[in-house]
């Protein structure tokens, strides 16, 4: 067993009470002198200087998981073997900047009079590091600042009979306390079935990732209450107390001037150039066994892992609740597609199956009759052949068909189902996190959000931090940044219609030379002319959507930024609304114009709408549902695909430069890679930031909209998303435990404003599905011809004739212009409900446009109150919470409530008879036979009896 010593003395005595949880030993550790502050201090800059601890120090052991990371990797200690570093501040020595020494001292002064232990390491390399070791008193006390909610303890004191100077106590039964003690906690409970043995088939191994049973209650801690607490265990997860060391960093000054109350903070260092990079450090490297990483990159970060469940609860310790969370909705996400991907595969494969019993596509490719179409251009196109659209019928038909419209009810109900299903999933995970009494209000303001009002002399006072706050001046500051911010995002808005406008350019002027060149030379490509053309615009579309993305990013950064969020919540929140709008209008723009505009206004032959002199687009035969679906699929999976390159490439390629970087300096001296300290070795990754799972949620969030919102005209979006979300959940655990810095744990409630969005996409959905089934697609138009039109065979309706029902006749004489030189054509057809040039009035609206609009609106109608009506259903069938669960909680509540009580009520009575009676027990085993209990009163007549005090003082 390896043994390590120290020299030093601790103030307070906190090293003694770290020493005995660190080993795990119940055994008062031995006793260390203890020094005043000036001495630590003075200590510290000994250290500085490059003097080391004397051999004649105490020896400690470190026992279970401290010794087991010792063991693996002692570059996550102190040189004395014994504190763990929370967190390491690197800085260049070769970087001069003026004033950065002055204030590097003056701030880790400061973080040392705060109670943070730091340890310096100077080396002949231009990087130099501070190791920062928060002891358990700093611990504790920020606990109960930051309010922090913690494990109460089983028994807070033994289960046992215990005997105090003669005094037999016995334990106190608390109702309900033994069963709540022996419940399991786990996220995901096993589904006692006949198929369960299939379901452990996507199960995480047992041996590997067991599933603990933890004590449920929790409260917020106090110190005056820690006899309450398990904290043992508590006070050394990485994740805690980074995020105690991170809060000291971001609010301890760097100034001596009394004036600059806003010289604060680490984040302002960092920019300022002072240190290079601060962050805690991973738990050793992701390929050498018998860390947490290792396990969690080799069973959860792999790609022949996709198709298991996620261990959640190890990556909520490992990462914090805010990551945690994320990979939560994610996996659940994933697993709600399954149903909607097989759906939409059904639909799919019913229209290849009913391909051939199409009788419009078989009417249009039929070449025994030839049907002369009017020019699609004015200038230089020539009549052409409806069979040239065989193929384009025939595709459409396997998107557009009867099952469509189930489909799009169907991921309506899907979508208001999966919202509601998270909402419960995600109340059993918020109470499993013990994140069900979390208030965010609490958080404190960003230090950026202070630095910006260090001008402001007008404060006010905030009722929830109980604190006095600069207050932001309305109509100096933050009307004029809002009227900015709300202009250059309707720029950006109209900067995207700039681009549609350009792209429906280049379709028309590709479209024409095809048609010219049509007449000239038979090829795929001309014979195929609309689908190519649509094909490379909706590429060009996705190239310049993925160009303005990284434009709008940095635009709408630097707009949150101008508005003064005053919390980081309040941050994330503002940025997510404007990227979400600008992503979705550069996003969605074109699909919108294809869907709802083009081709729905363009006039007749001979007498066209023209903007600008020239005519509009139109849609192809059958209508543009084709063309939709192509410019949905290319750009859904496009940038789907684009998107997972990057995010893995950008990574990887500053991960490579921050190491070529560093190769100068460390070269000489390390040289093979696993000989490198594990804070260098995390130097070369990236650094992660308060929105790095920005980025992520906004992806999956677009994603739901392409899976929802046009969902009508690609069924097989579900299927698509799947897949990709199913690399995309280990690429990005993959990402963020090998590319990325260990990130700072961040404590959160849900997923945030993101819940929102998803539930307006959701509503938005419906409405666009209903337009788009019925003026996009052709089901309205199929449908009220065979109901009221079409020819009767033996008395049953048929879709014979469709096609021709569907084209109106022109005389091309009547063209005014351009008139293209083909003899023998009298009249030309096409797509509308006109009446002929041989009619009175000629082309005019006929009875059956009307009666086709008015079933259009009608089932727009229809479907919205059917859909509506499914969802209120759904969401009045299925509650937020569980029952189960709601018991549960009230009863944890209950018994924390009786717990604290039991405890201040005790206290109170000891104070009173100025007494030291121990604390009544709580029974957590035996029966109330085995271990009779006696009231209150008779405990203290007892006591008192014993000491020789009459019962007659107790009792007043």
């Amino acid at each position: 067993m390896s043994k390590v010593t120290l020299s030093m003395g601790v103030e307070n005595g906190t090293f003694e009470e770290e020493m005995s949880i660190l080993s795990g030993n119940e055994e008062e550790p031995p006793s260390l002198p203890i020094q005043n502050g000036s001495t630590a201090r003075r200590r510290n800059n000994l250290r500085f200087q490059g003097e080391t601890a004397s051999s004649d120090a105490p020896s400690y052991v470190l026992k279970g998981r401290m010794k087991d990371l010792y063991e693996n990797n002692p570059n996550l200690f102190f040189d004395d073997g014994l504190r763990k570093i929370d967190f390491v501040l690197v800085w260049e020595q070769n970087l001069k900047v003026e004033g950065a020494e002055e204030r590097r001292r003056i701030f880790e002064e400061e973080l040392e009079l705060e109670g943070l232990e730091l340890e310096r390491k100077f080396s002949s390399s231009s990087h130099q590091l501070v190791k920062i070791h928060a002891p358990i008193v700093i611990i504790e006390r920020y606990a109960e600042l930051l309010k922090m909610r913690l494990p109460m303890k089983p028994d807070w004191r033994r289960s046992t009979m215990m005997q105090d100077n003669g005094f037999h106590r016995y334990l106190k039964k608390i109702p309900g306390f033994s069963q709540l003690h022996t419940a399991t906690t786990e996220v995901v409970h096993q589904v006692k079935s006949r198929w369960e043995w299939i379901l452990d088939k996507f199960k995480m191994d047992p041996d590997t990732f067991k599933p603990e049973k933890k004590f449920r209650l929790h409260s917020t801690y106090t110190r005056e209450k820690k006899e309450l607490f398990d904290v043992s265990d508590q006070f050394m997860l990485p994740s805690l107390r980074s995020r105690v060391v991170d809060f000291i960093l971001n609010r301890k000054k760097f100034s001596n001037d009394p004036n600059d109350h806003f010289a604060f903070g680490i984040e302002r260092l960092i920019e300022e150039k002072a240190y290079s990079a601060a962050y805690p450090l991973h738990d050793g490297d992701s390929r050498t066994p018998g860390n947490i990483r290792y396990k969690l990159a080799r069973h959860w970060a792999s790609l022949w892992k996709a198709v298991k469940y996620q261990p959640l609860d190890h990556i909520k310790e490992y990462f914090g609740v805010k990551i945690g969370l994320y990979f939560a909705w994610l996996g659940f996400y994933t697993h709600t597609l399954i149903f909607a991907s097989v759906v939409g595969l059904f639909c799919f494969f019913y229209g290849l199956a009913t391909l051939d019993n199409n009788i419009p596509s078989q009417e249009i490719c039929d070449l025994s009759k030839s049907v002369t179409m009017c020019p699609v251009c004015d200038k230089f196109c020539d009549y052409w052949d409806l069979s040239e659209t065989c193929l384009h019928s025939k595709v459409t038909y396997l998107f557009d068909n009867s099952s469509t419209v189930f489909f799009a009810i169907f991921m309506s109900f899907w979508a208001a189902l999966f919202l509601e299903l998270w909402k419960r999933y995600s109340a059993k995970i918020t109470h499993r996190w013990d994140l069900t009494g979390f208030d965010a209000r609490e958080e404190h303001p960003r230090p950026q959000y202070l630095a910006k009002l260090k001008d402001v002399q007008e404060k006010k006072y905030n009722p929830l931090t109980h604190k006095e706050e600069p207050r932001v001046p309305f109509w100096r500051m933050k009307f004029p940044n809002q009227m900015i911010s709300y202009t250059t995002i309707l720029l950006l808005i109209l900067l995207v219609i700039a681009l549609v406008v350009g792209v429906i350019i280049y379709r028309i002027c590709v479209l024409s030379v095809l048609a010219i060149k049509a007449s000239e030379e038979d090829s795929l490509i001309t014979r195929n002319a609309q689908i190519f053309t649509t094909a490379t615009a909706a590429s060009l579309n996705l190239v310049c959507i993925m160009l303005f993305n990284r434009l709008y990013e940095r635009a709408a950064y630097k707009l949150t930024e101008m508005e003064l969020p005053r919390t980081q919540t309040d941050f994330e929140d503002s940025y997510t609304v404007k990227i979400y709008l600008l992503q979705f209008v550069n996003l969605y723009a074109s699909i919108f114009y294809i869907g709802f505009i083009k081709g729905k206004m363009i006039g007749r032959p001979g007498k066209y709408n023209k903007i600008f002199g020239f005519r509009q687009e139109e849609c192809a035969p059958g209508g543009c549902m084709l063309e939709l679906t192509i410019q949905l699929a290319i750009i859904m999976v496009g940038k789907q695909a684009m998107g997972t390159c990057m995010e893995m490439i950008q990574p990887i390629l500053m991960k490579w430069w921050n190491t070529m970087r560093l190769h100068a300096a460390y070269g000489s001296i390390k040289k093979k890679k696993d000989e490198k300290p594990q804070w260098l070795k995390d130097y070369t990754l990236n650094s992660f930031g308060p929105e790095g799972l920005f980025g992520e949620y906004l992806e999956m969030v677009l994603q739901y909209g392409f899976v929802t919102i046009f969902v009508a005209a690609f069924p097989l979006a579900p299927l698509f998303a799947l897949l990709n979300n199913l690399f995309e959940m280990r690429l990005d655990a993959k990402k963020v435990l090998n590319l990325y810095r260990r990130p700072v744990a961040q404590r959160v409630r849900n997923i945030g404003v993101w819940y929102t969005i998803m539930d307006m996409v959701g509503k938005f959905s419906v409405i666009t599905n209903a337009f788009i089934i019925a003026f996009t697609s052709d089901f309205i138009p199929q449908a009220v011809y065979y109901y009221y039109y079409s020819p009767k065979i033996y008395n049953y309706s048929t879709m014979t004739g469709y096609v021709n029902h569907t084209l109106s006749w022109f005389d091309v004489n009547d063209f005014m212009e351009n008139k293209p030189d083909k003899p023998g054509v009298e009249y030309c057809r096409y797509f509308e409900y006109r009446s002929p040039p041989w009619a009175d009035p000629k082309y005019k609206r006929t009875q059956v446009y009307w009666h086709v609009m008015a079933a259009r609106l009608a089932f727009i109608v229809v479907f919205e109150n059917i859909v509506a009506l499914v969802v209120f259903l759904v969401q009045y069938c299925i509650p937020d919470m569980p029952r189960q669960l709601q018991d549960q909680i009230q009863a944890e509540s209950y018994l924390t409530n009786e717990i604290i009580i039991d405890h201040e009520l005790t206290r109170s009575r000891n104070r009173h008879n100025g007494c030291t009676t121990p604390e009544p027990l709580i029974e957590t085993q035996g029966t109330e036979e085995e271990r009779p209990v006696v009231n209150y009163r008779d405990d203290l007549i007892y006591y008192n009896e014993k000491r020789g005090v009459e019962s007659n003082q107790e009792s007043s």
